[in-house]
């Protein structure tokens, strides 16, 4: 864990960046979350955001019994080519895992900036 700075996690995944070298890598970040692991920018990041709000908007899902097994809300990844399906509580917790990211993110660059000024 020494060779990764920790930005956020919740009980879906945890978010991340590498320590490495090369600076554009640094300005990655890695999404774990389920079975999946996504590299992506910051750009990406906030497009990913955008999609699990327009889906909760869009949702048509209502509580029901099987609402814990049932994974029929999708949400469009930042590759237009993967969405991922979740249910109810999945996509508030992912909401969140990606809020709290780019929240961790726009502190320690605000805090980055006070520093160096």
């Amino acid at each position: 864990m020494d060779d990764i700075h920790l930005l956020y996690n919740n009980n879906l995944g945890l978010a991340f960046q590498w320590k490495y070298v090369n600076s554009e890598k640094q300005k990655k970040v890695q999404l774990v979350f389920r079975d999946t692991g996504l590299f992506l920018s910051i750009p990406q990041l906030v497009i990913f955001s955008n999609n699990i709000k327009t889906c909760k908007l869009s949702s048509q899902c209502t509580p029901c019994p099987s609402n814990s097994n049932c994974r029929s809300i999708l949400i469009e990844s930042p590759f237009k080519s993967v969405s991922f399906a979740m249910n109810q509580k999945e996509v508030e917790e992912i909401e969140d895992l990606v809020e709290g990211t780019l929240f961790q993110l726009n502190l320690d660059e605000y805090l980055s900036d006070l520093i160096n000024k």
